[in-house]
């Protein structure tokens, strides 16, 4: 019997018969009959998309731990740096250039929305993911406004944060299933705010806050309105309570979101 092991493997072409006239199916010199230059199988490479890249900011390292973990171990996900939130995250941000920078936010914190805005005004490209435990009306608001494109509180199921992570990276806004409940009536209030802000202050007040909100100090504010300053005090005590808030740098934030601050000092 002749030895089979000689023989080459059969292509495709090996099963169709010949035809006459055909010149594709000639034999090439040296092959056997049957298997033609046509029948040559040239496999196709497909590129495998670039996995996102992601920054990871908090102040607590165990919560980056977690974090770096469940990215890593996603599938097309990868994170290209870590840092403490604020000031140190837009660093990494600058440095790496990700896609998705994922932050915690701080409730009456101004680094916490001033990190959002920077990123969102001036790294090209990268979307903020707030990775936080605040939840409330008020936060969720103010980083939207800020420049964030998703928000995700920190109990949510992991399956969750990485669905926010990629669409993010996406281009899409994303949101929790406790934030996004919520969104539409968020917007709608936000979009039937009056057109004077804070309307529970008074005018002298709104004047006040007004002043703080650009930065001066009470007894700035005192000269510029030719009050007493125990006047002045009397008044920031009093915006204190009506917005609720828990001191100064709170209600500067609050107040600049509403426009508020624009005049100098």
């Amino acid at each position: 019997m002749p030895d089979q092991s000689a023989c080459p493997p059969l292509t495709a072409a090996a099963h169709r018969p010949s035809r006459s006239g055909d010149p594709d199916t000639h034999d090439e010199p040296g092959m056997p009959s049957g298997v033609g230059q046509v029948g040559r199988v040239v496999p196709i490479r497909r590129e495998e998309p670039a996995p996102v890249r992601v920054v990871v900011a908090d102040d607590h390292p165990v919560v980056r731990a977690g974090l770096r973990a469940l990215i890593a171990n996603a599938d097309g996900m990868t994170v290209v740096g870590e840092s403490a939130a604020g000031r140190d995250a837009v660093r990494e941000t600058l440095l790496h250039r990700p896609d998705v920078l994922v932050t915690d936010m701080r409730r009456g914190c101004p680094d916490s929305l001033a990190v959002i805005r920077d990123v969102a005004r001036s790294v090209t490209g990268v979307g903020v993911l707030v990775f936080t435990m605040v939840d409330d009306d008020r936060s969720v608001v103010a980083a939207i406004r800020a420049g964030a494109r998703g928000y995700v509180v920190k109990c949510a199921p992991r399956e969750d944060v990485l669905h926010a992570v990629r669409g993010v990276a996406a281009g899409g806004a994303v949101f929790g299933s406790r934030i996004a409940d919520r969104l539409a009536d968020l917007v709608s209030g936000s979009a039937g705010r009056p057109s004077v802000p804070f309307p529970q202050l008074t005018a002298r007040e709104r004047q006040v806050l007004d002043l703080i909100a650009a930065g001066a100090p009470n007894s700035a504010v005192a000269r510029r309105l030719q009050l007493a300053p125990k006047t002045v005090g009397n008044h920031v005590s009093a915006i204190f309570n009506k917005l609720q808030v828990g001191g100064r740098a709170e209600a500067i934030v609050r107040a600049r979101d509403a426009g508020l601050g624009a005049l100098s000092a």
